[in-house]
């Protein structure tokens, strides 16, 4: 959430009005993130006070960004803890600030858990599987735009910042995903939408004493429609790993995984592609970390990602691939 295109404070308060959300008191850019421009934003409405987030979205299109809102709407009306974005009278969920697309969405409650536990990574296991199945009525579609097609565009732009090892593994392995792609096991995975980009610093608990309780999902802008299972393994390969060298960690894992399964079960083409999806999604991050690394945007207050993390978790994943079965309970 770095901040790209600054907002005044008259604009920013002439958005809340117009939401009818009350009078600005406070607006704080974010220094999170490195996509959009995000600043918190505190009103008074009457002797309530209530906080919100203005995003400014740097890449996505006033077309595509309604998929991503409605879908927060919808999910957020099923009793998944989401940012509720905030419309006008008119039902508008989208408007021009500063000439570039915006919305203002509640303000989830909570911090970031950067140390899990097996019950941290249990209680987002769960309420992934509930979001999964609560997304499956979902009516509007749109394409997760950072699947396969866009590591097939992105990995050429790349590629001359690479060293020799690091470019054969990128090559190799986008060739393997490829083939994958084709496989009967491919087409029977189930489908729907999708967070795409649940990290660690995606999810927020609130203290509760001894039981950590879950404060929500947010940050919903890669979504799109894709298979269920590249999401559980996106959350694999953050929540349930080493930090430092990449590898699986094997409590964490089947605590996440167990935790999913009492909600909605994988089915077998899922567990059997399970520590394929573990591979890409590795590669998507380390793909997506190398372009921001090596051809970044100015903005301030940004904060660049180290793209080597996810060479090291990707190394691992393609190294090991017993862990799978074990952190389902089949082995």
């Amino acid at each position: 959430m770095a901040v790209y295109t600054e907002v005044s404070f008259s604009r920013a308060s002439a958005l809340l009005q117009q939401l009818k959300l009350g009078e600005l008191r406070e607006l704080r850019g974010c220094a999170a993130g490195i996509e959009n421009t995000n600043y918190f934003v505190t009103a008074v409405h009457g002797n309530e006070t209530s906080e919100y987030v203005l995003t400014l979205f740097e890449r996505l299109s006033f077309a595509e960004l309604p998929f991503y809102l409605q879908l927060m709407q919808h999910l957020a009306r099923r009793g998944i803890a989401v940012p509720e974005p905030r419309a006008n009278a008119q039902g508008d969920l989208v408007f021009d600030v500063e000439g570039k697309p915006a919305a203002i969405v509640d303000r989830l409650r909570g911090r970031a858990e950067l140390h899990p536990t097996p019950q941290h990574c249990a209680i987002v296991g769960a309420h992934l599987a509930r979001m999964h199945l609560a997304g499956a009525d979902f009516g509007p579609t749109q394409p997760h735009l950072r699947g396969l097609s866009w590591w097939n565009q992105t990995v050429p732009v790349i590629l001359p910042y690479l060293n020799p090892a690091q470019a054969e593994l990128v090559l190799s392995e986008l060739a393997y995903q490829n083939e994958l792609a084709s496989s009967s096991p491919y087409r029977l995975l189930p489908r729907g939408p999708i967070h795409a980009d649940l990290f660690r610093d995606n999810v927020l608990f609130e203290d509760s004493g001894d039981v950590p309780r879950l404060g929500g999902f947010f940050d919903f802008y890669f979504s799109g429609v894709d298979h269920w299972v590249f999401d559980v393994a996106v959350c694999l390969n953050d929540w349930c790993v080493d930090p430092n060298s990449g590898a699986h960690h094997a409590t964490r894992s089947r605590s996440f995984l167990q935790a999913y399964q009492s909600v909605r079960a994988l089915s077998d083409a899922e567990i059997e592609l399970l520590a394929a999806m573990a591979r890409a999604g590795a590669l998507r991050f380390w793909i997506s970390r190398l372009w921001d690394y090596h051809l970044p945007r100015q903005a301030r207050l940004l904060q660049a990602h180290d793209p080597g993390h996810f060479e090291r978790v990707l190394r691992q994943r393609i190294a090991h691939t017993d862990w799978a079965a074990a952190a389902v309970g089949l082995a």
